[in-house]
């Protein structure tokens, strides 16, 4: 029994958990409420100005066996769909514009899903309103017909609009675009438009008005802005006529006249009348109230005045008659009426053409002598000219024409009745002008105006212009660019200027001179404008190839003009290159160039521009390369170590004179030689570190490198001292008693700090400056500069800089720990102290003798700080 119970209970375990296997559980979405943006969209709402492409919800739920879910989101077929969702994330994202004009809300069906079971549920997610939609007018534009003689007050017509927001975004008020200048006024809430109290409407005077009507909503948010949004409209109001204004004569004044020729019974003058209110007019008559003295008739209907006697029985030469037109009813009735007065003047025959007099009687030809440019409205009074027609009335009248070269004159008056004095006035003193014309000549016209004949007379006018000193010399240009060689003999031929003066006489005589700062080796012609050089000038473009300086035209009463001259004095090549030594010394390390260099004192290229070549080496002439711009100077590129070079000279001595030639590029060239002493050196001299390379660099200059060591030291006695000082106000600060007994400590192990006297010889040129630690150094890039200034970049395996001793600050009371002081190096930086014994050079013990002395004291000085 026992074993049957330990063999089935397996099969049973294995038989739940297969059964609990197969049980799968829908996953469900979760409901967070209206005011969350994550669920299942239970009471979701979104404002219809949301952009296109915002995320707006996420659809969050889970599966009771934690099961990885996925979402969708689908819609009715045939709607729009304004969303779409990340499966994965349950992110919805809008895309496509709502509005909620058209669809205020929006139904979805949302789904979540583990991959067996799938539950979907529908929704609606309301779109709330912005205010994005304009008022709308339900009955404008719109034109009506109004009354002239409506009260002011009353309301003409009612502008009604519709918004279809909602809230104050669907509100509307209404407003006159020009409500200081209007006839009328609208009721802001109610969109009654009226006539403006105090105001009538004229048909006389505006038939029709334009009312631009606006509506504004209430405004509201749009796009997370305050909007307010308007429409505008046009109502147009017709003015209707009413019969309230007399008749009104078109074409006054009249103006009428008879002839000697002229017949009983003919027509004088017609007059014309119309009824005022011009939208329904009655007819109009005429009448003759008064000055016609019996001579004259006038038609009823069409308003004909004529004569009824003959011009000889005529007493008076101006009538001045009284006209009345009246206004009719339909009933034949007299109504409003209107009076205007028609003067008729008497005339005779036009038999005389208008006829130009001078001071001794009919005269065509006037002559006037004068200096040129008069003032502008000046008289010419020299000029006395009448103009007469002998005939009366309108055939005396005529108009006065000046023809001649421009506007310059001007005759007075313009029209003429009978007889007038004739002025001529000066209109454009400018254009009277004696360098463009010496005398002017016009026609002086007269033509009559209303005759059917239009006699006519003309006159000549003859102006002789006198010559004024107007004119300035003016140069034939502002500037003037000159070259001249610098080897020019004084008195050379610079520039020649030139400038003009248009008057006459002295006043166009033109002298010319010189200033300014760059005159000084310069002088000019008076007369010729020749400028020359000074007889004592020597020009020189190395000392100064720019000059400018001003050039001044005068005539004789002080008129002048400048203009500004440019020399620039042309460079020759008159100076050979030089170096600035002939015997030059260099040391060069192996893989670096040095650098020569020669000065050519021409001003300009190419006189300047050198080029250089060795033409001669010792001991071989195979073994350098030289750039021949810049002059640096290189051993050739196969050779990469001093074994090779004293494989091919056979010597130990690496020392190598060189004949090195400066060559300008001028015409003619001009060269230059020096010689060079060359000292080459390996480049692993420079493992001695940065102060390796200092002395190196220093070692034909003692001095500096006694200034250098002297400079190190003192910057480790000032570091000492601060250290020592800030140690005792530290300890002083602690109160603590240290123990009056001389205190024992077991000295460390020393470090050595190998340092090869640059000063000493070695065996090999590789040995000096060498110090050896325990650590190679990184890869360093460094600046090799010799004393010849030569400049170039050089990869060095450097091992650290040495380690200088410093005196350490005094220990505290007690040591929990093994101090690691840290020492200044000779660049004056901080560096721990190497953990690991450096290798001695057993050659080199000179040095570490000095250096474990130094040391020592050091320690003594160190050990007499802490007792005391």
């Amino acid at each position: 029994m026992k074993n049957v119970k330990i063999s089935t209970f397996p099969l049973l375990f294995v038989f739940v958990q297969a059964c609990l296997a197969q049980a799968d559980f829908a996953p469900y979405f979760f409901d967070n409420g209206q005011y969350s943006n994550s669920g299942n969209l239970a009471l979701f709402s979104l404002s219809e100005d949301t952009p296109v492409g915002t995320q707006i919800y996420q659809l969050n739920g889970t599966d009771p066996e934690g099961q990885e879910v996925s979402y969708g989101l689908s819609f009715d077929p045939g709607s729009k769909e304004y969303f779409r969702v990340d499966p994965k994330s349950g992110n919805i994202t809008l895309v496509e514009k709502l509005d909620r004009e058209k669809q205020d809300s929006v139904d979805v069906n949302i789904s979540i899903t583990d991959g067996r079971s799938k539950v979907v549920e529908r929704v609606t997610i309301f779109v709330m309103d912005a205010n994005d939609e304009k008022p709308e007018f339900q009955n404008m534009p719109a034109i009506i017909d109004v009354l002239e003689t409506t009260e002011s007050g009353k309301s003409i017509y009612k502008v009604e609009a519709v918004d279809r927001d909602t809230g104050s975004g669907g509100s509307v008020t209404y407003h006159l675009q020009t409500p200081q200048s209007s006839l009328f006024a609208i009721d802001i809430n109610s969109g009654v438009v009226r006539i403006r109290s105090g105001q009538m409407l004229d048909y006389e005077k505006t038939r029709t008005h334009f009312v631009t009507v606006i509506a504004k909503d209430g405004g509201g948010n749009l796009n997370g802005k305050e909007q307010f949004m308007s429409s505008t409209a046009t109502l147009t109001v017709n003015v209707v006529d009413a019969q309230d204004t007399p008749p009104f004569f078109i074409g006054t004044p009249y103006f009428g006249y008879i002839y000697e020729v002229s017949a009983p019974g003919s027509e004088i003058f017609t007059v014309s009348a119309e009824d005022g209110d011009v939208g329904n007019p009655n007819p109009v008559i005429y009448s003759i109230d008064e000055g016609d003295d019996g001579v004259f008739g006038i038609n009823e209907t069409s308003g004909s005045i004529s004569l009824l006697v003959a011009p000889i029985y005529l007493k008076r030469e101006l009538f001045n008659i009284k006209v009345r037109a009246s206004e009719v009813s339909t009933e034949d009735k007299k109504l409003d009426y209107e009076v205007t007065t028609v003067v008729v003047r008497v005339v005779d025959l036009n038999n005389n053409p208008p006829t130009f007099y001078g001071e001794n009687g009919p005269q065509n030809m006037f002559e006037l002598t004068m200096y040129e440019h008069p003032p502008e409205g000046e008289i010419l009074r020299g000029l006395k000219i009448t103009v007469n027609d002998s005939d009366k009335g309108a055939n005396a009248k005529f108009n006065l024409r000046l023809i001649g070269p421009g506007r310059m004159l001007r005759a007075v008056p313009q029209t003429v009745l009978n007889e007038a004095q004739v002025t001529i006035l000066v209109e454009d003193s400018a254009a009277m002008d004696y360098e463009k014309h010496q005398f002017l000549t016009y026609k002086l016209l007269a033509v009559e105006i209303d005759t059917p004949e239009r006699f006519s007379a003309t006159a000549d006018i003859v102006i002789h212009l006198l010559d004024t000193n107007d004119n300035a010399p003016k140069f034939s240009s502002d500037y003037y660019i000159a070259r001249i060689p610098e080897n020019s003999p004084g008195g050379s031929n610079v520039v020649s200027v030139t400038a003009l003066d248009p008057d006459s006489g002295p006043w166009g005589e033109v002298k010319y001179s010189i200033y300014g700062s760059g005159a000084d080796l310069f002088l000019i012609q008076p007369t010729s404008g020749i400028i020359y050089t000074q007889p004592w000038a020597s020009l020189d473009a190395e000392v100064r190839s720019k000059y400018n300086f001003y050039v001044k035209a005068e005539d004789a009463e002080g008129k002048y003009s400048l203009a500004e001259v440019f020399v620039t004095v042309l460079d020759l090549n008159d100076h050979p290159p030089a170096f600035n030594d002939n015997f030059l010394e260099k040391t060069m390390v192996i893989g670096a160039p040095v650098k020569i260099e020669a000065v050519d004192d021409d001003a300009e290229v190419p006189n300047n521009v050198i080029e250089y070549a060795i033409m001669k080496a010792d001991p071989d002439n195979n073994i350098f390369d030289i750039d021949s711009d810049t002059g640096e100077i290189k051993l050739k590129s196969y050779i990469k170590s001093m074994a090779i070079i004293q494989n091919i000279t056979k010597k130990r001595d690496c020392s190598w004179s060189l004949v090195v030639q400066a060559r300008d590029r001028g015409q003619p060239s001009f060269s230059t030689t020096a010689v060079v002493k060359i000292d080459i050196t390996e480049a692993t001299q420079l493992k001695g570190g940065p102060l390796g390379s200092l002395l190196l660099l220093n070692r034909n200059n003692p001095l500096q490198i006694i200034g250098m060591l002297v400079a190190i030291i003192s910057l480790m006695v000032i570091v000492t001292v601060i250290i020592s000082t800030a140690s005792f106000l530290r300890n002083k600060k602690s109160n603590r008693i240290l123990p009056n007994r001389r205190v024992r400590r077991r000295q460390r192990k020393q470090h050595f700090w190998n340092f090869r006297s640059p000063f000493k010889s070695s065996e090999t040129p590789k040995e000096n400056f060498t110090i050896q630690e325990e650590q190679q150094g990184p890869e360093v890039i460094v600046e090799n500069v010799n004393y010849n200034n030569n400049i170039s970049n050089v990869v060095r395996h450097w091992p650290p800089p040495p380690c200088a001793p410093a005196l350490p600050p005094p220990p505290p009371t007690y040591v929990p720990r093994e101090r690691h002081w840290t020492i200044p190096t000779v660049s004056a930086t901080v560096t721990t102290k190497p953990k690991q014994r450096p290798v001695i050079d057993r050659r080199d013990t000179v040095n570490k003798e000095l250096v474990s002395e130094l040391k020592m004291r050091l320690q003594q000085k160190k050990i007499h700080v802490t007792e005391t």
